[in-house]
């Protein structure tokens, strides 16, 4: 069975800093997309940032550019999020995912993880 694990959530004052981690569990991905995405209470789930299969290209929602960092680690077939200067609209649950159907920035991945929250008070 493959599984998508998120870990790293958590409550973080504005201004500063997590690390997300999902570790790939049953298949490896390494020569495939993956990508984060996030849903906040009440809104739909939103495209934060992907790489691609080979991690030579990355891509970022306008609104995390510049503070986002996404990044992969094949040898443990794990894909990060570092997220610097948090600001409270960053609190949502935040997803992996792996394997696009369609775009990068589409939610139509083919696997996802369970999620896990990340709360930034102000």
């Amino acid at each position: 069975q493959v599984q998508l694990v998120e870990s790293g959530g958590g409550l973080v004052q504005a201004g500063g800093s997590l690390r997300l981690s999902c570790v790939a569990i049953g298949r490896t991905f390494s020569m495939k997309a993956m990508g984060w995405f996030r849903q906040a209470l009440g809104k739909e789930r939103e495209f934060v940032a992907a790489v691609s299969g080979s991690g030579y290209s990355t891509f970022y929602s306008d609104s995390v550019k510049g503070r986002f960092t996404i990044s992969r680690d094949y040898a443990k077939n794990t894909l990060y999020l570092q997220m610097n200067s948090l600001k409270s609209e960053d609190t949502a649950v935040y997803y992996c995912a792996a394997v696009p159907r369609i775009n990068y920035d589409h939610p139509s991945y083919d696997y996802w993880g369970q999620g896990t929250q990340v709360t930034v008070s102000s």
